[in-house]
């Protein structure tokens, strides 16, 4: 029989329960936990989870309020990437509930009982709530990511008819946030060579694009049994985006029009 072994320190243990709110004047508080997950490099502990209460009537009502309070008045060595707080900027990306999602916009409310608070899954962690994600963005550069054509240079501007601009729609608002690439087994398991559905949906946005004139060699590049062959259509990508995309529709595009160019 095969024996699996835990890598050492893998094993999450759980860590320090924090003191609740006091309420004043026999004010019955609205109270929700926060299980948040911890770690650090500068230690050789095992990732643990701290347990936080919170008083939701003095709390804004999105997980990544939450995750402020916590930072600002209770445990200040708890980190976490943010910054727009609108959706926007994806930097607030992580696991909540046991789903993908941005802490900016999952409301705490959404969540029965406790809220189960971890990193991007199946990512290097740097500290705490932060995925190492240098993978991630070499994967989207690699796709070359910006318009290439050998027509001279207009004047004024590069010409698109409403009809060709619509068919960017779906793919110009993703946000890059990882939500749907942690979210794929196909990335977890081959995430050295397989690009991943927010790269290909990348990649796509400019195969798509009327504009670029070298649909051939991005193809060209793309026509791996890895760089984008890994994918089955799972949908847990689709499932996970934040803002409503579908990179498995993108990457069946891409497939078809490798398909088309063979004949």
């Amino acid at each position: 029989m095969v024996q699996l072994t835990l890598p050492k320190n893998s094993t999450v243990k759980t860590g320090k329960t924090w003191p609740k709110p006091k309420t004043e004047g026999g004010k019955k508080a609205a109270l929700k936990e926060f299980k948040v997950y911890r770690w650090t490099p500068e230690d050789a502990k095992n990732p643990r989870i701290d347990t936080y209460t919170l008083d939701m009537g003095q709390t804004g009502p999105m997980v990544l309020d939450a995750l402020i309070k916590i930072k600002n008045e209770i445990d200040p060595t708890l980190t976490f990437r943010r910054s727009c707080r609108e959706g926007v900027c994806g930097s607030c990306a992580m696991n909540i509930d046991g789903s993908n999602t941005l802490a900016c916009t999952k409301a705490s409310a959404e969540v029965k009982g406790a809220v189960a608070i971890y990193p991007l899954p199946h990512m290097p962690v740097v500290k705490d709530l932060v995925p190492d994600l240098t993978q991630f963005y070499q994967q989207y550069a690699s796709i070359e990511p910006f318009l290439k054509s050998k027509s001279p240079e207009p004047e004024t501007e590069w010409r698109q008819s409403p009809a060709d601009r619509a068919k960017l729609d779906g793919l110009y608002e993703c946000i890059l946030c990882a939500c749907c690439s942690t979210s794929c087994p196909s990335y977890w398991w081959n995430g050295d060579r397989y690009l991943g559905p927010a790269a290909l949906l990348q990649s796509y946005r400019w195969l798509a694009d009327s504009r670029d004139e070298a649909t051939g060699e991005r193809l060209n590049d793309l026509e791996d049994p890895f760089r984008l062959y890994r994918c089955h259509t799972i949908m847990n990508c689709a499932s996970a985006c934040p803002k409503g995309l579908n990179p498995a529709k993108a990457i069946a595009e891409v497939k078809k029009m490798v398909a088309v160019r063979r004949g």
